[in-house]
């Protein structure tokens, strides 16, 4: 059994009724460019950057801790106890972990611009499988009773409806592909890549003519021209010495790659793709731009400005359709994203002084943070001056004696009646 069919295989089959169906090679043709490439997935993960820019922001996807989280009156905390827990952080299926599950279905939505889960439930409504699919093989609409529900075609064309709660849905902006929209970019630099494999092929050399003093036969044409490829063509036959008889002349023709700004071309197409998936060139392997002074910064906007936008959609959705209206006012799903935003030590060290010094975080708290365990005796908040402990803050104390030879200072009334009190 393929990987496909496993996916969707029928599980709980609502019908099995034939339809009508475009076929998924069909779908795969894709668009065709004014180069005349055809960009479809397929063509477009072939793209060294694409592939680079779509494995990037679903491997960050789906390594990020994702728990699922119970409301306090004053925070929250995580709930293991919940049957959702473990579908998410742990085995989302019997074939597949968290990490598989995230990563297939991310990749899904920035290629066909949605992913789609199916979701299984036991008698009592409870999730116990999420089951990925393929986005080219689901197709919503709208039944006789005006609810929506998902047609989800199978390898044997048959299919099966779903209800809405029964598949998790994320979608990109608008639910466009990011593939079909950049058609013409990818297009460019299919074109771009074919004309250098074409280059190397040919000795890195343009073509060019044989000039022969005399008026040849078609026949003799072609015997010249096989001859002169099956010795001089291609990168086995690079550097061969070719001996001309009978007043052969070789003539170059053709523009130099240089002069059509081959390379840079290639360059910045390369900036447009990472810019159509909203990547910093560094992350892929492009260092023109990036200095030690601004590459953790760019990593940081990657975080706030590319992950962030996806680790909402998918905590929507899993609040939306996971959890039931009764569960959604007291859990919720949440990525943890402290690990991507760290820094770099020292960065680290003088925010957690800051915090410290002024009683928002204890000892015990920063050491989490740094995976180490708890020390007995950290557990205390401090605030900044004497660092003494949050709870003394504002409290009388007695009044330091002062130095020999000197007088102490007069008591007003108030302080006078305190004292008393104390004593």
């Amino acid at each position: 059994m393929s990987y496909l069919t496993q996916l969707l295989e029928p599980r709980s089959l609502e019908s099995d009724t034939p339809i009508n169906n475009t076929t998924l090679g069909a779908i795969l043709g894709g668009y065709t460019a004014t180069t005349g490439k055809s960009v479809n997935v397929t063509t477009a993960m072939q793209l060294v950057a694409v592939y680079a820019c779509i494995r990037l922001i679903s491997e960050a996807v789906a390594t990020l801790p994702l728990h699922l989280y119970r409301r306090l009156e004053q925070g929250k905390e995580r709930a293991p106890e919940h049957s959702l827990y473990p579908v998410l952080h742990d085995i989302p299926n019997p074939e597949m972990t968290s990490v598989e599950l995230r990563e297939t279905v991310q990749a899904h939505m920035l290629l066909w611009g949605v992913g789609y889960c199916e979701v299984v439930r036991n008698g009592a409504g409870q999730v116990k499988q999420l089951w990925p699919i393929i986005p080219t093989r689901v197709r919503p609409f709208r039944n006789t009773r005006n609810e929506l529900v998902y047609r989800v075609t199978l390898p044997d064309n048959h299919f099966q409806t779903l209800r809405a709660d029964r598949i998790l849905r994320m979608s990109a902006l608008l639910g466009l592909s990011p593939i079909g929209q950049a058609r013409e970019a990818l297009g460019l630099t299919m074109a771009a890549e074919e004309y250098g494999a074409r280059f190397f092929a040919n000795d890195s050399r343009p073509g060019g003519l044989l000039e022969h003093p005399g008026q040849l036969s078609t026949e003799a044409s072609a015997r010249l021209r096989n001859s002169w490829e099956e010795s001089q063509k291609g990168l086995t036959n690079a550097h061969r010495i070719a001996i001309l008889e009978e007043g052969l002349k070789w003539v170059q023709v053709g523009i130099a790659p240089e002069d059509a700004q081959f390379l840079e071309t290639r360059k910045y197409q390369l900036d447009e793709i990472a810019r159509l998936y909203h990547v910093p060139p560094h992350m892929i392997g492009d260092l023109d731009r990036a200095t030690w002074a601004n590459i953790e910064h760019l990593s940081i906007d990657f975080v706030v400005n590319t992950l962030r936008p996806w680790l909402v959609r998918w905590e929507q959705a899993i609040h939306k359709t996971l959890l039931v209206e009764e569960e959604r006012r007291r859990y919720f799903a949440e990525f943890s994203v402290d690990g991507l935003l760290r820094g770099d030590t020292a960065t680290r060290y003088q925010a957690y002084a800051t915090a410290r010094q002024n009683g928002w975080l204890n000892g015990n708290e920063i050491r989490e943070m740094e995976n180490l365990n708890s020390v007995e005796g950290l557990n205390t908040y401090l605030v900044n001056g004497n660092m003494m402990p949050v709870g003394d803050a504002g409290r009388v104390t007695k009044p330091v004696p002062a130095p020999q030879g000197e007088e102490e200072p007069e008591e007003d009334g108030d302080d006078a009646d305190a004292k008393a009190e104390e004593e």
